[in-house]
């Protein structure tokens, strides 16, 4: 494998753990945030879950979809995470009170849709010598 594909994979890896831990604090601690994120514990458990699922995933096909697809994938999330914190953000700016439950929705719902279009991405050719 090159250096850089192995760096890649590193990369796509580490997204998962960062999945899964984000997850698991959500859940663990719920009771905790749902003051300061301004959401009620439930969306925080979901969005956990969703996370730790998400992850999950991610990590189960690192050696089985083309980074090619991982990397679009992240980038499409990853996007779409920057766009909700700056709706969240613009929301409490304003003094509204739903940024943090923006922003825990997108938490909810993203990660189910990264994991369903890994799920179904090609899987890596074999390669024959």
């Amino acid at each position: 494998m090159a250096r850089s594909e192995t760096r890649m994979r590193a990369g796509v890896v580490s997204d998962g753990v960062f999945k899964v831990v984000l997850g698991a604090a959500f859940v663990i601690g719920a009771s905790w945030l749902d003051g300061p994120l301004g959401a009620p514990s439930w969306l925080l458990i979901a969005s956990g879950v969703a996370l730790l699922a998400g992850g999950g995933v991610e990590l189960g096909y690192v050696r089985r979809r083309p980074l090619a697809g991982y990397l679009r994938l992240m980038i499409a999330y990853d996007g779409g995470w920057a766009l909700a914190t700056l709706a969240a953000l613009l929301v409490a700016w304003r003094g509204g009170t739903a940024g943090g439950e923006i922003w825990l929705g997108y938490q909810a719902a993203a990660p189910l849709a990264f994991a369903a279009l890994l799920t179904c991405a090609a899987p890596v050719r074999p390669v024959v010598s």
